[in-house]
């Protein structure tokens, strides 16, 4: 068994930003290992069925010891130790989350690479993308927080997905009528542990020993 789990991460791929929110909540320690998701090291695609970040090597073995989906790798950390409380959610929590990794997803991609796909309008792709927001604007309903005084896992999992939205034309999103969720991502954004998740690691090579994280 290895010394510590080993997280394969890439530092701007939103999945790999939530599987880092959570262990870093959990106060998991890991190595992280930085990918060039075009110069991919063999050691990484030896263990990940995928090819994809993030994934995770927990060094158990047993068929669950590399988890290669980035909300598993939440769950398991928030599994193994949860000070914050992130799990104690009710179900719409994992609905908004199941929403935003399928249709929020698709229309932000489209949004954002709309040379990727062939028939797309990004004007409509963003309007369907809207519809997301707005429901996370009614689900504030002017709090902080999705669920309560206190971020729970649904915040840290779309969190990344609406970064991405936004950036895509920040000036337009800052003018939209969506200030709940506007303070929302910028109160993430601002925190101590946001910028701790997306410090730069130089990319891992054969012979690293890796990066420690969280660091202390």
């Amino acid at each position: 068994m290895t010394a510590r789990p080993v997280l394969w991460s890439f530092r701007r791929c939103p999945y790999a930003m939530r599987a880092r929110l959570a262990l870093a909540s959990a106060n998991i320690p890991v190595e992280l290992r930085e990918v060039v998701l075009r110069d991919k090291p063999q050691t990484f695609l030896d263990t990940s069925p995928s090819a994809t970040v993030p994934c995770l090597d927990t060094g158990a073995k047993t068929d669950g010891g590399v988890i290669d989906e980035s909300l598993d790798i939440m769950i398991w950390a928030l599994e193994q130790n949860d000070p914050e409380g992130l799990a104690d959610m009710p179900e719409e929590g994992h609905a908004l989350i199941q929403f935003c990794d399928g249709p929020f997803k698709t229309a932000l991609d489209h949004y954002k690479y709309p040379t990727r796909y062939e028939g797309v309008d990004p004007a409509s792709s963003r309007d369907e993308a809207m519809g997301f927001i707005e429901r996370l604007e009614a689900q504030l309903g002017g709090a902080a927080w999705l669920f309560g005084e206190a971020p729970r896992l649904a915040d840290l999992a779309v969190l990344p997905f609406i970064r991405q939205f936004a950036h895509v034309d920040l000036a337009w999103w800052q003018d939209q009528p969506f200030s709940g969720v506007q303070r929302w991502l910028e109160r993430i954004k601002a925190s101590e542990r946001f910028a701790a998740i997306m410090r730069k690691y130089p990319q891992w090579q054969p012979g690293d020993a890796g990066q420690p994280f969280p660091e202390s």
